[in-house]
């Protein structure tokens, strides 16, 4: 974008990782015992993200170029390092689902009562790094702030946790830093191998891998990556974090963590290495089918309510990879509208589960009953939820679920028609979920529990709900933003495809021909 209005917009994506960053200082430097101001100072900082998150969005032309709202900064010149930002379709509604994660989890946050200021700088340096995966199209840069997303994870958790929280945290942490570690070698054996000494994404697409390295490294970055989004069998570490997690960092956990590895993925593998992924994928079709089937079969037999979710995200994750598996338009483009979906879905599970163990200080299904009488906003924001969950037509999630069986039908049917049937178990156990804890005679120990209370106290809950909502009902008003990036992937693979033809000889040459 051009002039002093492109100029400003262009800023807003560096501000959007710098705000939070600036404003944990800021809390660093407040008095102790604050913590009215330091709340404040993150609340008003995360909304003031999800206002800039909103601008970048309304003004994104996705008739434009690719990429746009770009900054560059140069960095080390000798090692072709630079602070390298901007958007793209699929891009900036990730940015846009983050804003308005971090904003919620920065609303239900005014539960945490211990240790507020450490809380809220880790929770803005996790904020910060998870902007910067986004907006980075500096491959140094993108595994920077990967990697910084999952420090602040381990404090959130192991000081702010619940049960298990130093099992959960230690092990959440090995297993992504072992895959970051595996990613790691891809990367870096893109850079060499490309021989143009940069770690700029755009300089790096134009460079043409050879086959037989793209087979090796393609799947470095692929299952490296995959280890944050939970794909079997790299999924152990997930439920386990995720019941461990205090509320908004279980949201963000499930929210827009967890996307990282996929976001990646699109933006990496599958722009550099389009013959490595063709040659890989189709057996992340079958992993991913597992992923659904045990996953949903696994959260059925939970007790604990955070489980349950748990197991249902990594079951949800297998439904991402199959469209990314189908690598053509529709299934791509289904793929991150789902992102968005399930984000705002999982979150919003966890935000609703956190608020009824602040109330009941239990997550147990089996102690629970009949709450819909005492608390009917919140149960009517918890059934909308499992019915999103459960891709029922209205919701954002029927839409992308519908988009990735169509995109993936032609290239795996019997993997499509598998993970149909995993829809089914999961109107089964969040349907049974609903009736058992929401209906039926409520208890006499819940006889005096309270539901939320107020704009504030609503608004997390009644805005993610919303959401799911408009862009269900509207689903163009995000497709429209994601399908040019989706399409640039997908055309990729039709070159590469070209490409191998016309280097695969049509017959073998006769004894003496040249």
């Amino acid at each position: 974008m051009t002039g002093i209005r492109g100029a400003m917009l262009n800023l807003l994506v560096p501000a959007l990782i710098l705000l939070p960053l600036a404003a944990a200082g800021l809390i660093l430097l407040l008095p102790p015992k604050r913590d009215f101001e330091t709340r404040a100072v993150a609340i008003f900082t995360t909304f003031l993200t999800l206002v800039l998150s909103v601008i970048l969005v309304l003004n994104f032309k996705p008739e434009a170029e690719l990429f746009q709202f770009r900054t560059y900064i140069p960095w080390v010149s000798s090692l072709g390092i630079s602070f390298h930002t901007g958007l793209d379709g699929m891009g900036v509604v990730m940015v846009l689902l983050h804003g308005i994660l971090s904003f919620a989890g920065a609303l239900v946050s005014r539960s945490i009562n211990q240790n507020v200021k450490l809380y809220f700088v880790f929770y803005l340096l996790l904020v910060s790094s998870i902007f910067g995966v986004f907006s980075s199209l500096d491959l140094f840069f993108l595994y920077l702030f990967y990697e910084m997303s999952v420090i602040p994870l381990y404090p959130l958790i192991g000081i702010w946790g619940s049960q298990n929280r130093e099992y959960a945290s230690m092990k959440l942490t090995l297993y992504i830093s072992l895959g970051a570690v595996v990613a790691l070698v891809g990367l870096l054996s893109v850079y060499f191998m490309s021989g143009l000494q940069t770690f700029d994404l755009l300089v790096l697409q134009q460079a043409s891998f050879p086959t037989q390295f793209q087979f090796w490294c393609a799947p470095l970055m692929i299952f490296g990556f995959s280890v944050i989004a939970s794909l079997w069998p790299f999924h152990s570490w997930s439920p386990i974090g995720y019941a461990a997690a205090p509320t908004a960092v279980s949201m963000l956990h499930a929210g827009v963590l967890k996307k990282l590895g996929i976001f990646i993925i699109l933006r990496v593998v599958l722009t550099l290495l389009p013959e490595g992924a063709q040659l890989w994928f189709p057996i992340v079709a079958i992993l991913c089918v597992i992923n659904v089937l045990y996953g949903a079969w696994a959260a059925m037999a939970q007790k604990d309510m955070k489980f349950v979710i748990g197991f249902a995200s990594v079951s949800h994750m297998g439904y991402a990879f199959l469209g990314l598996a189908s690598l053509n338009e529709l299934g791509l483009t289904g793929t991150v509208f789902f992102m968005f979906a399930h984000g705002i879905m999982a979150a919003l599970c966890f935000a609703l589960i956190g608020f009824i163990y602040d109330q009941t200080h239990t997550r147990m299904i089996p102690d629970l009953g009949g709450l819909a009488k005492q608390i009917p906003f919140i149960s009517v924001c918890f059934i909308a939820a499992a019915f999103a969950s459960s891709g029922l037509p209205g919701f954002a999630n029927f839409v992308s679920e519908l988009l990735i069986f169509f995109g993936s039908w032609e290239i795996y049917r019997w993997q499509t028609i598998l993970a149909i049937f995993g829809i089914v178990v999961t109107a089964t156990y969040m349907l049974r979920m609903i009736r058992n804890v929401f209906f039926g005679e409520l208890k006499p120990e819940w006889n005096k529990i309270e539901d939320a209370r107020g704009f504030c106290g609503k608004l997390p809950y009644g805005l993610l709900v919303t959401i799911l909502l408009i862009f269900g009902l509207w689903p163009s008003l995000l497709l429209n933003i994601i399908r040019p990036s989706t399409a640039n992937i997908s055309e990729r693979f039709v070159i590469a495809n070209v490409a191998s033809a016309n280097h695969r000889p049509n017959d073998v040459p006769r004894g003496g021909e040249k």
